[in-house]
């Protein structure tokens, strides 16, 4: 059963004016890594970033604040490549209170030219 649903769509040349300081405080360190190794790229792997956070949110109900910090939703990649959502501390709670300790979180980003995109499914497991 589907607990959730989140989208969200992101303009790439967002993340140009950023200052690192800010880039630290919202993303990881092995998002940073992530994206500094295709320099050429790095503020599209930023906004995927972004995005697949916003998504996520989104699904869960919730938006950032007190209950959840920037720190609390990141994107990892599996042995495949894959992205997958990495969950800690207030969205760790809200998921579980929205779908249980079993929740199965779907996630998939895109991007064109400008634009990056992330739609995340968070499934309820009977």
């Amino acid at each position: 059963m589907i607990a959730g649903i989140g989208i969200d769509l992101v303009e790439c040349n967002r993340f140009l004016d950023w200052s690192a300081f800010k880039k630290q405080r919202v993303f990881t360190k092995k998002e940073l890594e992530y994206a500094d190794n295709d320099n050429a790229n790095a503020e599209k792997h930023l906004a995927n970033f972004w995005a697949a956070r916003e998504a996520c949110l989104k699904a869960l109900g919730t938006g950032f604040g007190e209950e959840i910090a920037f720190s609390d939703v990141s994107i990892v990649h599996n042995d495949a490549g894959s992205p997958e959502l990495l969950l800690a501390g207030g969205a760790k709670v809200a998921l579980k209170e929205l779908a249980g300790t079993n929740a199965t979180i779907h996630i998939s980003i895109t991007d064109q030219g400008d634009y990056s995109a992330a739609v995340v499914i968070i499934e309820k497991q009977d």
